[in-house]
C-alpha cells in the first residue's frame, strides 16, 4: 500500500510540474499553465545566392500549435530584390527574375520552455519564377512590374533554427534551410539555380 501511495505521489507531482512549468524568457520567466493549443506567426526573410547572385525572400509561416511542440500550418515567400537574368530577348534589354513559393508547413519545436532551444521543420509546396522587366511601357500605360514566361515549381524547403524566447509571447529565430526546386521551365534560369542554402531570421508571435 504504502508503494502504490508512493508512486501515487509521484505522479501527482509530474503532473503538477507538466501543467505548471516555468517558460524561460530573456526578460523575465512565468510559470503558469501550459498551453495544450496555441498559435503563432512568424514574418521572416531568407538570404540566399540565386545563380551567383545575392537574393532576398521575405514572407513569413504560423499555424496551430500543439502540446507547446508541433506545428501545423503555412507559408509563403517572394523574392524583393533585382536578380538579374541572362538576357535573351533580341532588344538587349535588362531582365530580372520574378520568384515566389508556398505551401504546407511542419515544425517541431524542442523544450520551447528554455531560455535558448532549437526547432527544425520543413515547407513543401509550389510556385513559379519568370523573367519581368523592371521598367515597361505599353502604349500610355507603365508597368514596373511585367512578368512573362512564367512556369510553375514543386519547392522542398527543410530548415533548422536556433530559438530565442524573448517573452513570453514573443520569440526570435535564426537558422539554415536548402530550399529545392523541380519542374521550373524558365528560360535562361534552371532549377538549381532557383534552389540553394539560406540564412533565415523571423520573429515569432503569438501563445505558445
Amino acid at each position: 500500500m504504502k508503494k502504490i501511495l508512493s508512486a501515487l505521489l509521484v505522479l501527482v507531482a509530474q503532473q503538477a510540474w507538466a501543467q505548471h512549468a516555468t517558460t524561460e524568457t530573456l526578460f523575465s520567466s512565468k510559470s503558469g499553465k501550459k498551453t495544450t493549443i496555441g498559435a503563432y506567426g512568424a514574418p521572416a526573410a531568407k538570404f540566399t545566392p540565386i545563380d551567383g547572385k545575392f537574393g532576398l525572400l521575405t514572407g513569413g509561416y504560423g499555424g496551430v500549435l500543439l502540446n507547446g511542440k508541433i506545428m501545423l500550418g503555412a507559408g509563403a515567400y517572394s523574392l524583393v530584390n533585382n536578380v538579374d537574368m541572362p538576357t535573351v530577348n533580341t532588344n538587349g534589354q535588362k531582365e530580372y527574375l520574378n520568384l515566389w513559393y508556398t505551401g504546407f508547413v511542419a515544425e517541431y519545436i524542442h523544450n520551447s520552455d528554455k531560455l535558448i532551444h532549437w526547432t527544425a521543420g520543413a515547407l513543401i509546396g509550389g510556385g513559379a519564377a519568370g523573367r519581368r522587366n523592371k521598367n515597361w511601357w505599353d502604349g500610355d500605360e507603365f508597368d514596373h512590374d511585367h512578368t512573362y514566361d512564367n512556369h510553375g515549381f514543386f519547392v522542398a524547403e527543410p530548415y533548422a533554427n536556433v530559438e530565442l524566447n524573448i517573452t513570453k509571447f514573443l520569440r526570435l529565430d535564426i537558422g539554415a534551410s536548402y530550399r529545392y526546386v523541380a519542374g521550373s521551365n524558365t528560360t535562361g534560369i534552371t532549377d538549381g539555380k532557383l534552389g540553394g542554402p539560406s540564412v533565415n531570421v523571423g520573429l515569432k508571435a503569438g501563445k505558445f
